[in-house]
């Protein structure tokens, strides 16, 4: 074995001048193969731009539809909770064809109401205090001034016409509201 090893060794050194030559000969394929791999680098990146390009459309393309589902579906949850409360107003109706007693018409509704009142509360919706506040833009909408005898109600709210209402710290319907002059 290991004078084969001693035969493989001398022909390498007895390399002749033709061996060397060929070996320099195939450097030009080399260096062909090097511009062939700088294309196929290219397109390698190339394909893999497009790729992620189409991945990224993809990915915008479905959030946008998701988006526009959960527009769509946004209020299911509190129109769900608002059914039952649907439920009651039917019963109550219902009842209050033969109802005799105007006492239990009147009790009926205000539990319908603040069963109502306590699920919209549930989803963040607050009922704004005006009367007696001063009077601020940003939360009142004044649609009338009166004259008032008392100094302290100047520039402050003496009635509120039309409740409003703020959605966590958004306010979502402004309080229209008489202003003391």
């Amino acid at each position: 074995m290991s004078e084969e090893k001693d035969i493989q060794n001398e022909e390498n050194v007895n390399e002749t001048p033709e061996t060397q030559e060929e070996s320099t000969v195939e450097n030009p394929a080399v260096e062909e193969q090097k511009e062939v791999t700088i294309e196929d680098k290219y397109n390698e990146l190339n394909d893999r731009f497009l790729r992620l390009y189409a991945e990224f459309e993809n990915f915008r393309r479905r959030s946008n539809k998701e988006r526009l589902d959960l527009i769509a579906t946004a209020n299911a949850g509190l129109l769900k909770d608002l059914l039952p409360i649907m439920d009651d107003f039917e019963r109550a109706i219902a009842n209050n064809i033969s109802a005799t007693e105007i006492d239990g018409v009147k009790e009926g509704f205000n539990l319908i109401f603040n069963k109502f009142k306590s699920t919209i509360e549930s989803k963040g919706l607050k009922q704004m205090e005006a009367k007696g506040q001063p009077f601020d833009s940003e939360l009142h909408e004044a649609i009338a001034n009166v004259p008032v005898t008392d100094e302290d109600q100047k520039g402050k709210v003496i009635d509120d016409v039309e409740k409003g209402y703020i959605l966590g710290e958004k306010v979502i319907r402004y309080a229209k509201v008489v202003v003391g002059q």
